[in-house]
């Protein structure tokens, strides 16, 4: 009952509120209380521990890709490979933090992720995230006409 009293009176004063979550549970309490905006995080924050593919793991559990229901992921997200691939399972974003804060390359891998068109979440899984994607949703091809790859950012 306390998130949903939350969540209401959130809406009352104007404000949006993202419901950060980190198990099946706590998404479908989220769900349940009728949040807009759930954050699935990696990151533990009462054991202190990463859980690389936790986000990914509880993608199927929202609705549709754009809507009623704002996903996102976040915890760990060090590499376009990473952005790409929670993208692809249906999120509408990712948070980024740490990987960013004071690093030299941010201004690259910001860009990378804001130039990065997606096929339309139904598509994931047909075996098409590791080509580059075209804002008119083609696959890039190079002069000798081979699809492109996509590059990835380590940081």
């Amino acid at each position: 009952p306390a998130l949903e009293n939350f969540l209401n009176l959130c809406s009352i004063i104007g404000l949006e509120a993202i419901v950060e979550c980190h198990t099946k549970n706590e998404v479908e309490a989220a769900l349940g209380a009728l949040a807009q905006n759930i954050l699935v995080s990696n990151w533990d924050r009462v054991g202190g521990v990463l859980y690389d593919d936790q986000a990914e793991k509880l993608a199927g559990l929202f609705p549709g890709s754009g809507g009623p229901i704002i996903s996102l992921a976040g915890g760990g997200i060090k590499t376009m490979e990473q952005v790409n691939k929670l993208l692809n399972v249906g999120y509408d974003g990712v948070v980024v933090g740490k990987a960013i804060m004071g690093n030299a390359r941010a201004p690259e891998f910001i860009d990378a992720v804001r130039n990065r068109a997606l096929l339309p979440a139904e598509f994931s899984g047909w075996g098409l995230g590791e080509y580059d994607i075209d804002m008119d949703g083609s696959v890039r091809v190079n002069a000798e006409g081979k699809p492109m790859k996509r590059k990835d950012f380590e940081f």
